[in-house]
């Protein structure tokens, strides 16, 4: 091949090489440019929106379970905006509650009380506070004038249970991190399953009472000397309260007679009766007494302290312009088995 045609190919091939780098260059620059990494935005450090004009504390009475209020009776609860602030101000520093392990349960009071201008009954919301570096208790007492005897089960039974409460200003935190310092009793029970309740487990929520067992002192029941007869006579059932101690048998029998409460010919089976039910009081009794002094044989000093130690507030509504005045029905009193508050607020 001449020398001008060797060099008229070689160019050409060049010609051609740099058509198809141009044609390659020109693909890369139509490729989609990669997606830039979105950047990480920072946590505001500042509390939610909706949390800014609330106290810290401020559901604290509602979170607390009424324990043995009547469900058609808990909307009438919180018809008033009811205020606790008095119970808020206990958890801050130089309050009885401050620092401190704190079991929380709700109840009501029907009271009359006046309200602009008017006297009416009204359900009072009210907390108990347990001071206690334990559960004062897992169960719960079901008990009524209607019922011939008092049960004893366990909260989950009627679900109920402890549960830490969280403040306002920590919900936005990780729990499992947080340090729990108040407890409240919650029912997890929800009202629209009720309508397919029997009669007999929807009653016993009413009956419900928060249990407390005081092991450094004898319990009311064991120094009772009195026992609720219910006897199943014709034409209706006899009710009485019987004491052994202060009652003789015959002449309190004798007295129903005379009174028609009692046909005669049921005499003798009422006395049976009688007798029966005061046998199996008495051997509660002792029976309670017994276990009361083994639990405190086998209680560590430890436990001991903390029961000499546990403390009961009892907490009422602090008055203002749009709720009802309740400073004249303040009690001491909480249940029997708690018996009184050491303190009223």
């Amino acid at each position: 091949m001449k020398k001008g045609a060797k060099r008229k190919a070689a160019s050409q091939k060049q010609e051609e090489n740099e058509v198809k780098a141009s044609q390659e260059s020109q693909k890369e620059n139509l490729k989609p440019l990669p997606k830039a990494k979105r950047a990480k935005t920072s946590k505001p450090q500042s509390q939610p929106v909706f949390f800014e004009d609330k106290r810290n504390l401020e559901d604290l009475w509602k979170a607390a379970f009424p324990v043995g209020t009547e469900w058609d009776q808990l909307d009438s609860v919180y018809q008033f905006n009811w205020n606790f602030s008095n119970l808020e101000d206990a958890f801050e520093e130089g309050g009885k509650l401050y620092g401190k392990r704190v079991y929380l349960f709700g109840c009501t009071e029907p009271q009359l009380v006046p309200y602009k201008g008017e006297n009416k009954v009204i359900c009072i919301p009210v907390v108990v506070a347990i001071v206690s570096p334990f559960p004062p208790s897992d169960k719960i007492g079901i008990n009524s004038v209607q019922r011939e005897a008092e049960e004893i089960v366990s909260m989950k039974q009627m679900k109920m249970d402890w549960v830490p409460y969280i403040p306002l200003e920590k919900r936005d935190s990780q729990v499992d991190r947080l340090i729990f310092q108040i407890f409240i009793l919650s029912c997890t029970q929800r009202r629209v399953a009720l309508k397919q309740m029997k009669i007999d487990r929807l009653k016993k929520y009413e009956y419900c009472l928060p249990y407390f067992y005081q092991p450094l002192k004898e319990d009311e029941l064991e120094q009772s000397t009195e026992v609720q007869i219910i006897f199943p006579a014709e034409p209706k059932p006899v009710f009485c309260e019987f004491d052994w101690e202060l009652d003789e048998l015959e002449e309190f029998t004798d007295k129903l007679i005379e009174a028609d409460e009692l046909d005669k010919d049921q005499k003798n089976a009422f006395k049976e009766a009688v007798k029966e039910k005061v046998r199996e009081a008495k051997k509660a009794n002792r029976q309670a007494r017994e276990a009361r002094k083994k639990a405190l044989e086998e209680m560590s000093q430890e436990t001991k302290a903390a029961f000499e130690n546990m403390r009961f507030y009892k907490f009422y509504p602090v008055q203002t312009q749009d709720t009802p005045d309740v400073s004249n029905v303040k009690a001491p009193f909480i249940n029997r088995y708690y018996g009184k508050a050491h303190e009223i607020l």
